[in-house]
């Protein structure tokens, strides 16, 4: 049995977004800059793959794993709001990140 799934470049662009902010958090963790808010981005960049990965395993056939996930989201299953806000909190870490990377006039 054919299950629908998303095309190759989108998970390449999904997983190299996860790769580069945990390797940027922990960067950022050797700098000693906004250590709290690193690791909690470099345990959300290893964990949220991994739920979304479980939890697609089961889901209807004919559905792709981006529509299995906006179904169960509009649901209110507990998996989809946990990785919901994780991915909430790793756009503004990224956000947060880039707008203090401001180089300075001097």
């Amino acid at each position: 049995m054919q299950w629908e799934t998303l095309p190759g470049w989108s998970w390449a662009i999904y997983y190299l977004f996860f790769l580069i902010t945990a390797g940027t958090a922990v960067f950022c963790l050797a700098r000693s800059k906004g250590r709290r808010m690193s690791v909690a981005a470099m345990l959300l960049a290893l964990v949220i793959p991994l739920v979304s990965l479980w939890n697609s395993i089961g889901r209807a056939e004919g559905t792709n794993e981006f529509e299995h996930f906006v179904m169960e989201l509009l649901q209110g299953s507990l998996w989809a709001l946990f990785v919901f806000a994780g991915y909430v909190f790793l756009f503004a870490w990224w956000a947060m990140l880039l707008r203090n990377k401001k180089p300075s006039v001097q």
